[in-house]
């Protein structure tokens, strides 16, 4: 897949833009059902009418730059994770428009002029709630207007799950509640997070349950504190486990803050420290709590432990 990091002003060769492209358009955080279907569309388009198939989306997300939040943003899917699903769609071009203060005051006029004329595209998709231009001015009904027979758009009617909307705030507030299930079925696919195993403090290995500690990608969004059935992809093969979030408070004062990721894999003994890991989430066993020793924390990790490996066989 070509990937093309854009910003505004932009200047690009016609050897990085080829084109004619049927383009998507969208933040595409998640990359759920809801935006499949955009991409589906738009790669239905490209299919008929002979042309590459692209996505455009954005980078950081704009309510870092407008503002509206002061908090750290989180994302369903990172940047190179977002890259790597639009891949394996067959997307042959991704358009990663920087989104900065200046950009954000482009009308939607501009846009249209530097974003879809100027990069070769010959039909736009996006969803029906997409908007474009200084303050969201432009709405999938300007896009029409704007087109003026110059290229195609095509829009995409809500996808929705019992009559609600799927969107990347369903998937955020079920993620925050570990409705893990919830979060399969509105994706399309288990949640994952990528990361890298590091040392930790080696308490797991002492109380025979050795842990793979997981430092996650920088801003993944991370699920409610607690212990999951997982699975996680280390040296090109899959393996079935338990997974803690939280803060150890067994072992840890309260005032000892430090959120920790630690995946128990079973039949598994490998040094990995160093590895480049991906965690495929599927069930909340329970929350997290505080046990009054190490008896009764190892009684209860085998209890997890069993009740994930039943989970898990079912899906296979």
């Amino acid at each position: 897949m070509n990937i093309v990091h854009l910003s505004y002003p932009h200047h690009i060769s016609d050897s990085i833009i080829s084109g004619p492209f049927s383009l998507a358009i969208g933040f595409f955080d998640g990359v759920h059902l809801g935006h499949r279907e955009v991409i589906d569309h738009a790669n239905k388009e490209a299919l008929e009418k002979g042309l590459k198939l692209a996505v455009m989306t954005f980078d950081p997300h704009p309510s870092i730059v407008l503002g509206k939040r002061n908090e750290k943003v989180f994302y369903i899917t990172p940047l190179d994770q977002k890259l790597e699903l639009l891949e394996s769609m067959g997307v042959d071009t991704t358009f990663v428009v920087r989104f900065t203060s200046d950009f954000a005051q482009l009308t939607p006029e501009q846009f249209v002029e530097t974003f879809i004329h100027q990069l070769n595209v010959t039909h736009v998709t996006a969803g029906f709630d997409f908007t474009f231009g200084a303050f969201g001015s432009g709405d999938m009904n300007v896009m029409k207007q704007l087109a003026k027979k110059q290229f195609n758009v095509s829009v995409v009617e809500k996808k929705s799950d019992d009559s609600i909307k799927i969107s990347s705030t369903r998937i955020r507030h079920a993620l925050t509640a570990g409705d893990m299930e919830k979060v399969h079925e509105l994706l399309g696919r288990p949640f994952q997070i990528p990361g890298i195993v590091v040392h930790g403090d080696k308490r797991g290995r002492q109380i025979g349950f050795p842990t793979a500690n997981i430092q996650a990608k920088e801003g993944s969004f991370i699920p409610a504190t607690g212990v999951y059935s997982v699975r996680m992809l280390v040296q090109d093969e899959w393996f079935d486990g338990v997974c803690n979030v939280g803060y150890k408070p067994t072992f840890k004062s309260p005032d000892e803050k430090k959120l920790t990721i630690e995946v128990h894999l079973f039949n598994f003994d490998r040094n990995i420290y160093g590895e480049e890991v991906y965690v495929d989430w599927y069930h909340h066993i329970r929350n997290e709590r505080k046990f009054d020793g190490i008896d009764s924390l190892k009684q209860q990790i085998n209890k997890d432990k069993k009740t994930a490996i039943s989970f898990l066989q079912k899906l296979n």
